[in-house]
C-alpha cells in the first residue's frame, strides 16, 4: 500500500480547545505524509500471471542441467491456493529464475530484501538464496556469471553451513568475515529471510522475525582497504630473538647413555648344522638392548634474550580510502534465484523489496500463520 488511498478526517470538537484541535489536525497530516513515504519497488506472492512476471534462466540449458521451476504449496499448507510458492521441480540441477522491475537506487533509503524459503527435503548440498542486482539485458542468461548487488540466503553442502550475505563493491563479490548462522532446518517448514539495509552503512539480518545479526559494513565486511599496513622499510633487528626457550647450553648427555636400540645377540651360536657354502655366512642375530634409554636431547630452558613476537610497526595505508556510500547502490532492477541443488523440491514465496517496513510485516505476519501449521503437520507426523 503506498498510502495514497489514505485521507485522514479531522472533526474538530466543540469540546477542544482550538490549539488543541489544531494540533490534532498536524499529528494527522504528518500520519498521511508518513503512510506515503514508504515504497514497494518488488513484490510477488507467485499468484496468476506469475509466469508473465518471472523469466526462467537458460544459462544450463545447452549441457541438460538445467533445472525447471513449477507452482506448490508443498505438502503442509494453511490455503492450498494462498500459499503456492515456485518450486525447484528436480534433482542434481541447476535452478535459475529472475524478475525485473523499475531500476531504483537505495541513496538515502532504509532497504529491505525478504523473502520466504520452504526445504521440502533434506537439500544435501546447495542453496536456497537470492541475487538482487541491475536491470539485466537478457534475462535467459541470468546465471553464476551474471554480476549482482548482493546475494542474500541459506547455503549448505555437507557440514558446511550458512546464511550468505554477500556484497560486491567496483565489481569485487565480498563475503562477511564470519559466516552468518544457518537456520534452514526442518524439512517440510517455511523460513522467512529479512535482509535491512541502512544508510549509515549498517546491516541487519532477521530470520523468522528474530535477529541473527547487526552490524557495520565496514567492520564485517572487507570492502575497503585496511586503514593501516606493514611498514615494508622496517626489518627485524639481526639480534632480534624469536624463540621463548632454547636448549640449556650446561645440558650434557650423560656417561653411559645407550642410544642403541638393537644389539647383536652375544649369547647366539651358530648352528651345528649350519654350512656357510650353502647357507652363507651365518650372524648373529638382532635383540632389543636392555640398556636402550632412549634418544637424548638436551632439556629447554627459558631463553633469557627472548623479545617476542617481533612486527613490522604500522603506517597509514596510501591505497585507503573511506566511503560513507558503502550500501548504495545506483541501480537495482532485478530479483532472481541462480540456485545448483543436489535435492530439489525448494518453494519461495511472498518476495519483497521496499523501504516500507509495515509493507514487510504484513508478509511476515502471512508467514506466522502458515508456520504454525506446518508445525502442526510436522508434530502430527513425528509422533
Amino acid at each position: 500500500n503506498d498510502g495514497s488511498s489514505f485521507k485522514p478526517t479531522v472533526q474538530p470538537s466543540r469540546h477542544l480547545p482550538p490549539v488543541l484541535v489544531n494540533m490534532r489536525r498536524t499529528a494527522l497530516c504528518l500520519g498521511s505524509l508518513a503512510a506515503v513515504s514508504g515504497k514497494v519497488y518488488f513484490s510477488e506472492t507467485f499468484g496468476d500471471g506469475w509466469e508473465s512476471r518471472w523469466t526462467p534462466s537458460e544459462w544450463k540449458k545447452s549441457d541438460g542441467t538445467q533445472g525447471t521451476w513449477k507452482l506448490s504449496a508443498g505438502k503442509w499448507f494453511g490455503n492450498e491456493e494462498e500459499d503456492k510458492g515456485v518450486q525447484t521441480a528436480e534433482d542434481s540441477r541447476f535452478f535459475g529464475l529472475s524478475a525485473g522491475f523499475e531500476s531504483f537506487s537505495n541513496a538515502g533509503k532504509e532497504l529491505i530484501i525478504q523473502y520466504q524459503a520452504k526445504y521440502e527435503k533434506d537439500i544435501e548440498c546447495g542453496g536456497g538464496y537470492v541475487k538482487i542486482g541491475p536491470k539485466l539485458s537478457d534475462p535467459t542468461g541470468f546465471g553464476d556469471p551474471t554480476p549482482y548487488n548482493i546475494m542474500f540466503g541459506p547455503d549448505k553442502c555437507g557440514y558446511t553451513k550458512r546464511t550468505h550475505l554477500i556484497f560486491n563493491y567496483k565489481g569485487k563479490n565480498v563475503l562477511k568475515k564470519s559466516d552468518l548462522a544457518y537456520k534452514q532446518e526442518g524439512e517440510g517448514t517455511s523460513h522467512v529471510y529479512r535482509l535491512v539495509v541502512k544508510p549509515d552503512n549498517t546491516v541487519r539480518v532477521e530470520i523468522d522475525a528474530e535477529k541473527i545479526y547487526e552490524g557495520s559494513l565496514k567492520e564485517d565486511w572487507e570492502l575497503l582497504a585496511a586503514k593501516e599496513i606493514s611498514d615494508p622499510d622496517d626489518k627485524k633487528p639481526s639480534d632480534w630473538a624469536d624463540d621463548s626457550m632454547m636448549d640449556d647450553p650446561e645440558g650434557k648427555k650423560p656417561d653411559g647413555w645407550v642410544e642403541e636400540k638393537r644389539i647383536v645377540d652375544s649369547a647366539a651360536k651358530k648352528p651345528d648344522d649350519w654350512d656357510d657354502e650353502e647357507d652363507g655366512e651365518w650372524e648373529a642375530p638382532m635383540i632389543d638392548n636392555p640398556e636402550y634409554k632412549g634418544d637424548w636431547t638436551v632439556k629447554r630452558i627459558s631463553n633469557p634474550a627472548y623479545k617476542g613476537f617481533w612486527e613490522a610497526k604500522k603506517i597509514a595505508n596510501p591505497e585507503y580510502v573511506d566511503d560513507d556510500s558503502l550500501y548504495k547502490y545506483d541501480d537495482f532492477g532485478f530479483i532472481g534465484f541462480d540456485l545448483w541443488q543436489v535435492k530439489g523440491n525448494t518453494i519461495f514465496d511472498n518476495v519483497i523489496i521496499t523501504d516500507d517496513v509495515a509493507e514487510a510485516d504484513a508478509f511476515v505476519k502471512k508467514w506466522q500463520a502458515l508456520s504454525e501449521v506446518e508445525k502442526a503437520k510436522k508434530k502430527e507426523e513425528d509422533d
